[in-house]
């Protein structure tokens, strides 16, 4: 899909990669609805569109929230007229924690934002996306869907739900306009923990392995867009995605062992 002129939702656009999405849309010539949850980081990633903010509008949405999802298309469709793409993007993470130690308010929330709000924005839309000649769903899940990162038990979950759910709708959708796109990032220098409210991810950070290299969420926007543009069933963002996509596959049982062994002690 050629990006130019065409209408897209970025949810999570008031920070990070979703940020960078809707700002990156917008230099490439797109129509921006960029929603979140905190009207101040939209009204920044508004102020940061410069002279393209006439082809964006912000809209301030809890995506868990499913009757305030269903009620979004009537605020898009009269700012843009239409809508030709989705990429979900909005996600939150965990504190470092073991599963017997994450309290049920925790669980509920990560997976409400990460698996039910990329089905509510769906379901909501999808049915916009199949009256266009040409759509996309884009699915942002990570690369801790493909294996079990220590204190990321329920968060890797969430996402490992996403990634099916993204395969699964591909799937159906065979036959029609619309394409679906799953996207794994690996680790992007975002401030994912304190959007996420989670406070400091571990409770020694000197625990925290030092020069861990990360993408930045400029790259992560660049590719994804590519992948768009490509018409790509799968984009793995940065070398660690990629090689935990291969181990995943290859050796799950010891990639798994590798994994605790090397960031288990995060957990003591």
């Amino acid at each position: 899909m050629n990006v130019q002129s065409k209408v897209f939702i970025v949810t999570g656009g008031g920070n990070g990669i979703g940020r960078e999405l809707v700002l990156l849309l917008l230099k490439k010539g797109a129509r921006v609805a960029a929603v979140d949850i905190s009207e101040k980081a939209l009204q920044e990633t508004f102020d940061m569109a410069g002279s393209h903010k006439d082809r964006l509008s912000i809209h301030v949405v809890n995506i868990a929230d499913r009757a305030a999802v269903e009620a979004l298309p009537d605020a898009v469709l009269a700012a843009h007229k239409a809508v030709d793409g989705l990429i979900n993007c909005a996600g939150i993470i965990q504190k470092f924690v073991r599963f017997n130690d994450l309290p049920y308010s925790e669980i509920d929330r990560v997976i409400n934002v990460n698996l039910y709000g990329t089905l509510f924005m769906t379901k909501t839309f999808l049915p916009h996306l199949l009256k266009r000649s040409e759509g996309i769903i884009v699915n942002v899940s990570s690369m801790g869907g493909f294996l079990p990162v220590p204190g990321q038990t329920i968060y890797g979950s969430s996402k490992a739900a996403v990634k099916l759910f993204t395969e699964g709708l591909n799937s159906e959708l065979t036959g029609t306009n619309v394409h679906v796109m799953g996207v794994f990032p690996g680790a992007i220098g975002t401030n994912i923990a304190a959007n996420s409210g989670v406070g400091p991810l571990v409770s020694d950070p000197s625990k925290v392995q030092k020069g861990m290299k990360m993408s930045t969420p400029q790259f992560a926007a660049e590719e994804i867009i590519k992948g768009i543009e490509g018409n790509k069933y799968r984009v793995l963002v940065g070398s660690d995605a990629k090689l935990m996509d291969f181990l995943s596959r290859m050796v799950p049982k010891q990639a798994a062992k590798f994994i605790y062994k090397s960031m288990g002690h995060l957990l003591d």
